[in-house]
């Protein structure tokens, strides 16, 4: 494990603007940082919602979005005319 602690945010996300990182970057992204973090491999800095919590939950929520729209598309395929 490195001494370094690790910016959650800023490591999925690097230099770039939040809006351009899609969600399932940053989904997989957060995912592989969190089962590094948990089994020991990293340490991460004491987040703030904001900036690191936020970006994962607003991915979670365009997602989820996302799903629902193409359920409702799908419905929509096989509900009798």
């Amino acid at each position: 494990m490195s001494d370094r602690e690790v910016n959650f945010a800023r490591a999925i996300i690097g230099e770039q603007p939040y809006r351009e990182v899609p969600p399932d970057t940053v989904l997989r992204e957060a995912e592989r940082l969190l089962n590094e973090w948990m089994s020991g491999e990293i340490r991460m800095e004491r987040p703030k919602l904001y900036d690191h919590y936020a970006l994962l939950l607003l991915a979670l929520l365009q997602k989820n979005r996302e799903l629902e729209a193409r359920i409702a598309a799908l419905e929509a395929q096989i509900e009798p005319h």
